[in-house]
């Protein structure tokens, strides 16, 4: 068979237009996710407001500190930005699922239709897990944590915790435990792209139960009861990723014969 074009004829001619589209529908999701985190940020600037967030953020530390200890700002300016730092991280939360919104509907025009019955689910389910992750160690573990912690220090010592190590400390917990309650997530976007099966991650079940106790390990501080409290939900959640691969790959079963979106 002979080519019918001519000699000359560049081979990504009209390809240059599509990508280039794509680029500024890019552009336009990212900067529909920027406005949603900005309208956030400023609805919770006015109230309840960056130094209430703190209040809110800092309390389960004060109420294990001894009695008349206060956190401290060793930086000028950290009274300031470590308020706004906070304000900032509450906004993104809050904007999550319109930000994970824009995420799947740049990347639904390129799926099948069953495919896009599982993209939708999978979003809630990432936002409500990292949200519930995140409520997790606010709520059970930071009280357990401190309280573990305080036992510990000599009474000779004044803890005067400082406002920015703090902040990074809460940050790292929350991303850790955000992370961690996305196991089931992450197990059925393996099984549904056919790199494992639910047969072999049954059989992986113990070998995820030792590497959920050394993740929880490096990430956690190293006191027992963060491990723990980090790695017992892991290996739940495993389990739920078990089930949940198992539902997910009959509801998103491709027909025989399917056009693409």
């Amino acid at each position: 068979m002979t080519d019918s074009r001519k000699p000359d004829e560049d081979e990504l001619a009209g390809t240059e237009q599509p990508f280039v589209s794509h680029l500024i529908e890019l552009r336009d999701r990212l900067v529909k996710a920027f406005i949603a985190v900005g309208i956030a940020f400023c609805v919770l600037a006015l109230y309840p407001g960056p130094s209430a967030l703190y209040d809110l953020l800092a309390s389960p530390l004060v109420a294990q500190l001894p009695k008349g200890s206060t956190m401290i700002a060793t930086n000028v300016i950290s009274p300031f930005l470590v308020p706004l730092k906070i304000t900032l991280l509450a906004a993104f939360m809050l904007a999550l699922p319109l930000v994970l919104y824009q995420v799947w509907a740049f990347v639904a025009p390129g799926l099948y239709t069953h495919e896009k019955r599982l993209v939708a689910p999978l979003v809630i389910s990432s936002t409500l897990l990292f949200l519930l992750g995140v409520a997790f160690c606010y709520f059970f573990v930071f009280g357990q944590v401190f309280k573990f912690i305080q036992s510990f220090a000599p009474k000779s010592i004044t803890a005067a915790p400082d406002i920015e190590a703090y902040l990074s400390f809460v940050m790292s917990m929350f991303i850790a435990f955000g992370a961690a309650f996305e196991v089931p997530v992450v197990v059925v976007v393996l099984a549904r792209m056919g790199l494992v099966t639910v047969e072999k991650l049954k059989e992986f079940r113990g070998y995820f139960i030792v590497l959920a106790f050394v993740i929880a390990a490096i990430i956690t501080p190293p006191d027992v009861v963060s491990q723990l409290a980090l790695a017992i939900p892991m290996c739940l959640l495993y389990e739920l990723g078990i089930w949940a691969a198992r539902f997910f790959l009959r509801y998103s079963k491709a027909p025989d014969s399917e056009p693409q979106a």
